[in-house]
Order: structure tokens, then C-alpha cells, then sequence
């Protein structure tokens, strides 16, 4: 009987490999033949907090900008979107595709009060820009309080005026 040493990082590469597979079939559509086509793409975003704006970046590679779409509904801002295949290879007896490519949607919510007709988009070099202009912060109001007697008050459903009962029966 041979002894075999146990190597918990070869433990933990097997069961990386093993949920990838898993992961790997599981996201493929059944019509795509095993490639990449009608899969869900999630791009990387970049949000930076600026003095009184933010940034959303998103990097965006082989997408057009009319395959880009942006909606602000209520406080949640969504950037969906296609990047679609422009060449496949196909060749004696195999089909191979790397990049990935389909659909994504990506959607954050915003801070109450933000201006919808503010916010501004770019799109340049594969790269998505969009600035959202922070909320105005609410300042506390001042309420006045006034000291003494109020000018005219009410007692009892009568006005006092002067000294003088009025609406009472003389």
C-alpha cells in the first residue's frame, strides 16, 4: 500500500477546475453549441465620488454606442446593452470563440433627490462615461419663535380686541 502525501492546494485547484466546469456548462445556452453566444457578459464599472458629482465608468470593448442603453427609473440608474460577435472561427472540425460576448445589464441605485435632466453620458474609445450631479444637501430652516402675546387671540370662539367683547350679546 503506497502512502500518498495530501497537498490541500492541489485539493483546492481540483475543486476550482471542478466548479468551473460546472459554472462553464451551466451558463452556456442549449443552442450555442458550447460557444459563448447568449451568454450574460458583465463589463467592469468604476464609481468615483467627485466634490459634488459622481462617475460611472464602464469599460465597454467591442460595443457599439448604439448597442448601449441607459434608464434612470425612480432612483435606480440601469446600463444594459449587447457586445455582439463580429468574427468566429470556424475550421475543420472545431469551433472556437474567446472573447465573450452577449448581453449585460448592471444597475445601481442612486441617492434620493438626484436631478435626472443632469446627468450626462459619454461614450469614447470603448470606454462609457457617465456623470450624475450629487443631491443637494438639505439645509435646517430657521423657525422664529415669537415672545410675548400673540396680536389677536382666541378664547373660547371670541375675539379680545382692546379690552372690548365682540360677538358677545350686550
Amino acid at each position: 500500500m503506497a502512502v500518498i502525501r495530501w497537498e490541500p492546494v492541489r485539493e483546492l485547484h481540483s475543486l476550482q477546475q471542478e466548479m468551473n466546469r460546472l459554472f462553464g456548462s451551466f451558463l452556456e445556452t442549449p443552442n450555442s453549441g458550447g460557444s459563448s453566444a447568449g451568454r450574460q457578459w458583465i463589463p467592469a464599472m468604476d464609481l468615483v465620488e467627485r466634490e459634488d458629482h459622481f462617475v460611472l465608468r464602464a469599460d465597454l470593448p467591442g460595443v457599439r454606442e448604439d448597442d448601449v442603453k441607459i434608464e434612470l427609473e425612480d432612483t435606480v440608474l440601469t446600463v444594459s446593452g449587447e457586445r455582439r460577435t463580429e468574427r468566429e472561427d470556424h475550421r475543420e472540425g472545431y469551433h472556437r470563440i474567446e472573447r465573450a460576448t452577449g448581453t449585460f445589464r448592471r444597475s445601481l441605485t442612486l441617492p434620493e433627490g438626484v436631478d435626472a435632466g443632469a446627468i450626462t453620458a459619454s461614450f469614447e474609445t470603448g470606454v462609457l462615461e457617465i456623470t450624475i450631479p450629487k443631491p443637494q444637501q438639505r439645509q435646517p430652516q430657521r423657525v422664529q419663535i415669537n415672545l410675548g402675546t400673540p396680536e389677536s387671540p382666541e378664547i373660547e370662539g371670541e375675539s379680545v380686541n382692546d379690552g372690548h367683547q365682540v360677538g358677545a350679546a350686550a
